[in-house]
């Protein structure tokens, strides 16, 4: 499975390729593709079926029996630079984009690194306007540092003006952002009028790849969150299911999920309620037999600071999947106790997340999706080290213990009877 990982973060350069990608991934499985805009009445127990909104989130499902859903949920963005509009800039002969920080990245950790352009155009032709995805795929761009000469100060600590010292140099030719665009859909033979606008995003090149004596660590970009993400699908398409099973990848969690097809959306919500419709179930009585998961990576503990690490709970690379405990986390005992017997019956190892006292750890998407949707939920993710750096390292064993304990979760059906719980 690690390779076929990595294959997936080294083709989705972000949300737009992730769907994309998924999709594509889904169509194999035999998954059948419905839109917002139609009738859902045709829908029938026992096939499967995905949505995109916006290009950029989806949601799939496997219709069952109905009494519940098993909801896994991740989000397919990563932090990075977006492309304004009027992008284009020069300095003595040199141009530039003018980017804008999307996330919280790491900013000097994109600095002398490979970068290219990928994201959503839209085109408009004698249909009218239309979408088209588009990705440079090359060696494109550059954000150079200042050298040591010029900056004496580098190694004592620097900070990064995101307007001045981020922006990317393309070219020492007059080449704009419009004319490599237009050279690009060229090359690719499509006809159009007029580029009317776009949701562009930087990317780091750099591929997935193993690190270490015996290839225990695996290095590359975008792991927060991709990986989990595929993951995630893996285990949803491999599952045989007792209960409904949902796969959600959302957009702009990165960016706090304020979008139509965020996590703070009604996606979701729009989702469970049109497939209760269709089956004619209550809507109430089928949320109250479901579990969600929300899957997002954790920090693993940093060998150099390990002092910022809670002192009670160690999280380590390669010993399993963390279970995130935090007052920003939907994580309660109820939500810890059946995931840790998903894990036990599914033979996954599992690890205990939380933030030193003071420290501050960010919200999640489970956490957001709650405010829609109110089901027992739970935090989770891959260990990892230098989380919204341009690369990023997880465990490579890891991976399996992720796909165990997801995959146990979707097979499961968990019965919540008054005051007992069963797993079965």
């Amino acid at each position: 499975m690690n390779e076929n990982l990595m294959n997936f973060i080294n083709s989705t350069p972000n949300a737009y390729y992730g769907v994309q990608n998924i999709k594509n991934y889904l169509c194999q499985k035999g998954f059948i593709q419905i839109y917002e805009n139609e009738d859902w009445h045709k829908l029938k127990e026992g096939n499967n079926y995905f949505v995109i909104r916006n290009d950029s989130s989806i949601i799939a499902f496997k219709l069952r029996n109905n009494n519940g859903f098993n909801i896994v949920a991740s989000h397919l963005d990563s932090p990075s630079f977006k492309i304004k509009v009027n992008a284009d800039m020069s300095v003595e002969g040199v141009n530039k984009l003018n980017v804008e920080r999307y996330g919280g990245t790491i900013n000097y950790s994109w600095l002398d690194r490979p970068l290219s352009i990928a994201g959503r155009i839209f085109l408009e032709d004698k249909r009218g306007y239309h979408a088209h995805l588009i990705n440079f795929d090359e060696d494109l761009a550059i954000i150079p540092s200042q050298a040591i000469h010029i900056n004496r100060e580098v190694n004592e600590g620097i900070k990064l003006n995101e307007q001045i010292d981020m922006s990317p140099i393309i070219s020492l030719q007059n080449m704009s952002l419009q004319k490599l665009i237009e050279n690009k859909l060229k090359k690719e033979g499509i006809i159009f009028e007029k580029i009317c606008d776009y949701d562009l995003y930087l990317y780091n090149r750099d591929k997935a790849k193993y690190i270490g004596a015996n290839k225990e660590f695996i290095l590359g970009p975008r792991f927060d969150n991709l990986a989990t993400t595929f993951i995630s699908l893996e285990s949803f398409t491999n599952s045989y299911n007792k209960t409904s099973a949902v796969f959600c990848a959302f957009n702009n969690e990165e960016i706090g999920s304020l979008t139509y097809q965020g996590a703070d959306s009604h996606f979701l919500l729009d989702t469970l309620t049109r497939i209760c419709e269709a089956l004619n179930t209550n809507f109430y009585t089928t949320l109250n037999n479901s579990f969600m998961i929300s899957a997002d990576n954790g920090h693993a503990l940093h060998p150099n600071a390990p002092e910022k690490s809670d002192p009670t709970n160690h999280v380590l690379l390669n010993r399993g999947v963390v279970i995130k405990h935090h007052t920003n986390y939907t994580t309660d005992a109820l939500s810890s106790t059946i995931f840790k017997g998903i894990c036990e019956k599914a033979g996954a190892m599992y690890q205990d997340f939380t933030c030193r006292s003071d420290m501050q750890c960010g919200k999640t998407l489970g956490g957001i999706s709650n405010s829609h949707i109110s089901i027992p939920s739970i935090d989770i993710g891959l260990p990892q080290l230098a989380m919204h750096s341009a690369n990023e390292t997880i465990g490579a064993w890891d991976i399996n213990e992720m796909y165990k304990a997801l995959n146990g979760f979707y097979n499961a059906e968990i019965i919540m009877d008054k005051d007992t719980i069963n797993i079965k």
